[in-house]
């Protein structure tokens, strides 16, 4: 399907400016096209063929798209390995991708060598000059039979621990996530790639692009100042990526004097934003706020709020169902739940991956009768919107009773004075574990204090839900994929609480 959206986008836009470089020089579709063709045949005349797994270890680049793009010409299937990842976790992807060849800069493929066929390629001043050493002009890439269910990419998840599990999408799930995406507001070019290219917003949502012509600015890294002036400066109608992204371009000292009358939208992905955040970023770009929940898994689809739904779905919740997709709550037995009970989130739709890539136990737990666990808490409220708890693992138990950190997250969030908010457990002789609040503040000479954030919270959150520790930080601690980092921030807690340190900053009269 990656390579009928791309004969059907030169077909359809020519000359129109397909990718636009960090540098700022452009690449239209019909040299994409080319550049893909003698790209294929050139991986061809080193043998790369139909069923293997090539992994690709690039920036964010031209190279990266031209790769991806010829590898699916040649039925060859993609791995993408994120840059950002350390030497030791770029090693473990490559153990589970167990790739016949890699493609990459002589730097990251260095740090990662293994036993696969490597091809270094240099990254290029000028589109034209794109894998020039690899590309062959002069024979046609093979034919390759028509197969929607050759897998066409492995996208590993983002999470920061643990041994990675690869995401296959095969063409049949490419087109499904097309289709959803078609059937919402279409990113009208030009469009920011908002993540590194081995994230499932780009490995899946490729076509999709390709196909509704839209011009693909790449960064070589997401930085807010540089973010923020493309947007002014290329007229970008929608603005995509997490809420922590969102966060960070409100706070560029410039952010007044950059004229961003083109957003109308911004479509924010990664989990729920806290609800001041949406108020804040509705107000100052002057454009419409969306929340979309879903997973690597999952395709990049699940959820979606309404431009012009109410506060209480666009600020308390991450929506409805997107059209073709379905969700279920079920309890830990794996029975539904009514609305208004938390329990796991169950979603099916025909964008759902095939499985886990050489993991047939994970395949099994995460696969079940068409739906896929995605590991998430939460409930369905009757206005039939999702509202995420927190992650299965990420419950404590406070006194016999169950704490989702998501939920209390989603409260405190809104308190004045707070920028940021996180929320781990801590062991305690009394209750078993407690809630400490790990709080960015908005002033950091004038931070809130635990009394304050508990008052805040009462009228909202139980007893038991309550922080009862509070961690003042200048930051949390982030994925590369600017989630939070759950065991990290796990960590900090620990240490700031272990004997032979200083204890938590603030405590306050347990309940």
């Amino acid at each position: 399907m990656l390579t009928e959206a791309l004969d059907e986008a030169v077909r359809r836009y020519g000359r129109r400016p397909a990718l636009r470089t960090p540098e700022g020089a452009e690449l239209s579709y019909a040299d994409l096209g080319r550049l893909t063709d003698e790209t294929a045949a050139g991986l061809a005349r080193r043998g790369v063929r139909e069923g293997q797994v090539a992994a690709l270890l690039l920036p964010a680049s031209v190279e990266y798209v031209v790769a991806y793009l010829a590898l699916a010409r040649l039925g060859a299937i993609t791995a993408g390995v994120n840059p950002r990842l350390t030497a030791p976790e770029g090693r473990a992807v490559l153990d589970r991708a167990r790739p016949d060849v890699v493609i990459g800069t002589a730097e990251l493929v260095a740090e990662r060598r293994g036993a696969a066929e490597t091809i270094e390629v240099p990254l290029a001043g000028t589109p034209e000059a794109v894998l020039a050493g690899l590309r062959d002009d002069r024979r046609a890439p093979p034919a390759v039979r028509t197969d929607p269910d050759r897998p066409v990419a492995i996208v590993f998840t983002s999470g920061s621990t643990g041994t990675p599990k690869g995401a296959v999408f095969a063409g049949r799930q490419l087109r499904a996530i097309a289709s959803i995406d078609a059937g919402g507001p279409r990113p009208a070019p030009p469009v920011l790639a908002g993540t590194e290219l081995p994230h499932v917003g780009f490995m899946t949502k490729l076509p999709g692009h390709l196909l509704a012509g839209a011009r693909v600015q790449l960064l070589r890294r997401w930085r807010a100042a540089d973010v923020l002036r493309l947007v002014a400066e290329q007229r970008m109608p929608v603005i995509g990526g997490v809420s922590a992204q969102v966060a960070l371009l409100l706070r560029v000292p410039e952010f007044g004097s950059h004229d961003l009358s083109a957003v109308r939208a911004l479509v924010v992905g990664g989990g729920p934003s806290p609800p001041e955040l949406v108020r804040r970023a509705r107000t100052r770009f002057g454009a419409a706020y969306s929340i979309r929940y879903s997973s690597t898994e999952s395709g990049g689809v699940g959820t979606m709020t309404a431009f012009d739904g109410p506060d209480e779905e666009a600020l308390h919740t991450v929506g409805r169902p997107r059209p073709g997709i379905d969700i279920e709550i079920r309890d830990d037995r794996g029975r539904a739940l009514p609305p208004g009970e938390v329990g796991q989130i169950f979603l099916r739709s025909p964008a759902t991956m095939t499985g886990y890539w050489r993991d047939e136990a994970a395949t099994r737990a995460a696969l079940s009768g068409g739906f896929l666990r995605t590991g998430d808490l939460g409930v369905v409220d009757d206005r039939g919107c999702l509202r995420l708890a927190g992650r299965h693992g990420e419950m404590y138990i406070r006194g016999g009773y169950n704490v989702h950190p998501q939920e209390v997250e989603a409260v405190l969030a809104e308190c004045p004075g707070v920028a940021a908010v996180a929320v781990a457990p801590t062991p305690d002789a009394v209750m078993g574990e407690i809630g400490v609040a790990v709080v960015v503040p908005a002033d950091p000479g004038a931070p809130p204090g635990l009394d304050e954030l508990r008052a805040f919270a009462a009228g909202r959150l139980a007893r038991h839900k309550l922080p009862e520790e509070l961690l003042v930080v200048a930051e949390l601690p982030l994925t590369s994929m600017y989630k939070i980092d759950r065991r990290a921030l796990a960590g900090l807690v620990t240490r700031a609480g272990t004997p032979g340190r200083s204890p938590h900053p603030r405590r306050g009269t347990r309940p």
